[in-house]
């Protein structure tokens, strides 16, 4: 074949990507699109692209395959400085889906929600050239800097909303919320407390949103939810604080804090589901093994990591094809701390 590499020249030095197009007889570009595993190349092109490979026994380094196609194929992931369970899965497995995808992801922990200190993580992440930006939000404010960002990479943000955008993917946190209170009700329950997330968070704004809506729906009254900081020591303090009665029911807007009100509950002698019934949000490893086990809405973070890692690659590859998720179902899962009065 014409335009081949003489003996010569690759004992000299390595085989770059050009090297390969003459080649294969393509250009440069069509052996960009094999190596980075893209459509629209013909299987008789990519045999001969892989061949001349092979031969050649190219290996593009990061910082040539950049070079060539304006992408590192890594992707910014900013993620929350906390351990709780809902980001930290997120994280996993968002993780997972870009491994799948081939893709590297450098992840950064902002140490706090203020926007400014958000602002200059991602500044951080464009010093690295990175495709995209994957941005897990944990405070209502970290989104609206996010939505007034004008950047030459798309940012996807991992947040709950009441107001969707096209680089916006959650599950849905409303309606999980209303699934909760709903079983409830259904129990017989007719006072149904609320023991509330953070104030900014917006995965707790929607849950209170949707305990709230489904009240108003069955004309039950509403009590101001104390709020706790998903942890389940808070759980534990803010127990006494809803002056829970025999007859009642409370909707914990996570897990971890209806784990903390289940020991607040037995050191004031209060049985769960006897005389009071609890339903937890997330279900935690450690919901079923509880006592009593705990009722809870199921959150699927496998498919929100695939989720994000589409939208990515749309947003990517092909911009103005992006549109607006539907947000994730969840599911309510039935276990023992809840009972028909």
């Amino acid at each position: 074949m014409s335009g081949a590499v003489s003996q010569d020249d690759k004992g000299a030095r390595a085989a770059n990507i050009f090297d390969v197009a003459r080649l294969a007889g393509v250009s440069h570009q069509t052996v960009s699109r094999v190596l980075n595993d893209l459509p629209n190349v013909r299987p008789a092109t990519r045999a001969r692209v892989e061949q001349a490979i092979a031969q050649l026994r190219y290996s593009p380094s990061p910082a040539a395959r950049a070079l060539v196609t304006r992408r590192t194929r890594t992707i910014g992931l900013v993620s929350p400085g906390v351990s709780d369970y809902g980001p930290s899965s997120i994280a996993m497995h968002f993780n997972f889906a870009a491994r799948a995808a081939r893709y590297n992801v450098e992840a950064v922990s902002s140490l706090d929600d203020d926007p400014g200190a958000v602002r200059q993580v991602v500044e951080s992440l464009l010093r690295q050239r990175v495709d995209a930006i994957v941005l897990i939000v944990v405070d209502v404010g970290v989104l609206e800097v996010v939505r007034g960002l004008e950047l030459s990479i798309p940012v996807v943000a991992v947040a709950a909303s009441p107001r969707p955008s096209p680089l916006i993917v959650s599950i849905d946190q409303y309606r999980g919320a209303r699934a909760a209170v709903r079983h409830l009700a259904e129990l017989g329950h007719t006072r149904i407390l609320h023991l509330a997330g953070p104030a900014g968070n917006p995965d707790a704004i929607e849950r209170e949103r949707g305990w709230r809506d489904e009240l108003i729906a069955r004309r039950l009254d509403i009590v101001e939810p104390p709020r706790g900081d998903w942890s389940a020591e808070s759980g534990h303090r803010l127990g006494p604080d809803l002056g829970v009665e025999p007859g009642e029911a409370v909707f914990v807007a996570n897990d971890h804090m209806a784990i903390g009100l289940l020991s607040a509950f037995r050191e004031r002698g209060i049985r769960v589901p006897e005389d009071v019934s609890v339903v937890g949000f997330d279900d935690v490893p450690e919901a079923g093994y509880l006592y009593p086990p705990l009722t809870t809405v199921r959150q699927d973070f496998a498919a929100l990591g695939g989720l994000i890692m589409q939208k990515v690659l749309i947003a990517v590859e092909d911009p103005e094809t992006v549109t607006e998720d539907t947000p994730l179902p969840t599911r309510l899962i039935l276990r023992e701390s809840t009972r028909a009065v």
